[in-house]
């Protein structure tokens, strides 16, 4: 393996294109796509200037000039990508959920652990610059005593009943889609809950379409969380402590600031930074770092807790009556 990481893009759906728009914006070396036809690898190659195109996942996974794959594909699929890759020796960031329940998080987790390789899941908002300082100011006692997080991720998003958000058989609904942002949050902030109280509306097809989700923690802290998939909300999040609150603009999972305010309202700090491109290559600097620290797993996500929100998602649609096929 050459110092420089070499990227693999697994899959060209919508999510790979910004993906990969990112890595190239800030000069990292993307060597291969795969994805099922060669067709759609030849255009993506093409499209972002990639010299090699697999019309496979496993002819991608096999390819030698390349280290680290990022699985890009839907999430009932992100287990058996991530599995292709790791078996083939690559390092892999897998988008988010992590997978599909935590069953499957467990064996890719162990796995990874198995190969010495690093395992990361794609929750880009974890490293994005505003994060960063939120992080700092809890850790500092800005805040006080730290009470709630309250976050929302509500959009309005196709109903038709053949869309991926709608298809059981595609994992769809709004939690595992759009409410994994609120919920990584919430873990984020306060680590594991000790509580889970979940109600939810179901779709014609039956996934959640909408979905209110109440955390409790050891300390008495709360998150009130709440995320749909057919009518947009104001996509703002707030941390609420006895001294301060921060509050992040929308949309607050992207790059974006926040405000630092007292209880009197006075803005005591006001966060501001331009981020180029869509800000998702800060999740693949934090990958490449790990390789060169020659550690399976940093601070910010490490892969246990990926698995531990997997288990948290799956209580939450025990609760809903959520199961997707195959399960």
């Amino acid at each position: 393996m050459t110092d420089r990481l070499r990227w693999g893009i697994l899959g060209t759906g919508g999510i790979a294109r910004l993906f990969t728009s990112d890595l190239n914006l800030t000069d990292r070396a993307v060597t291969a796509v795969g994805s099922r036809t060669q067709q759609s690898a030849d255009a993506f190659a093409t499209a972002f200037g990639i010299p090699r195109a697999h019309g496979s996942y496993e002819a991608l996974a096999a390819d030698p000039e390349v280290d680290v794959i990022y699985v890009s594909t839907p999430h009932p699929f992100h287990a058996e990508g991530a599995r292709l890759a790791l078996e083939h020796g690559k390092h892999v960031l897998v988008e988010k959920p992590f997978t599909l329940n935590a069953a499957e998080a467990r064996a890719v987790v162990d796995l990874a652990a198995a190969k010495g390789l690093v395992v990361l899941e794609a929750m880009w908002t974890r490293w994005l610059p505003h994060m960063v300082r939120v992080r700092e100011l809890l850790a500092s006692g800005a805040l006080g005593e730290v009470r709630a997080v309250l976050a929302d991720h509500d959009q309005k998003l196709p109903v038709n009943p053949e869309h991926r958000l709608q298809n059981p058989a595609l994992g769809g609904g709004a939690l595992l889609d759009l409410g994994i942002y609120p919920v990584s949050f919430a873990w984020d902030v306060f680590g594991a809950p000790s509580s889970v109280h979940a109600i939810s509306s179901p779709t014609a097809t039956g996934v959640d379409r909408q979905t209110a989700i109440i955390f409790g923690y050891p300390g008495g802290e709360q998150a009130v969380l709440h995320t749909q998939l057919d009518a947009r909300g104001p996509s703002t999040a707030a941390i609420i402590g006895t001294e301060a609150r921060i509050q992040i603009d929308p949309v607050w999972y992207t790059p974006t600031s926040f405000s630092l305010i007292d209880p009197s309202d006075a803005v005591i700090e006001r966060f501001e930074q331009e981020v180029p491109g869509r800000g998702m290559q800060f999740q693949a600097f934090e990958l490449e770092r790990l390789v060169a620290a020659g550690t399976v797993a940093g601070e910010v996500l490490p892969p246990e807790q990926s698995v531990a929100i997997m288990g948290t998602l799956d209580e939450i649609r025990r609760q809903i009556g959520l199961r997707y096929p195959g399960e």
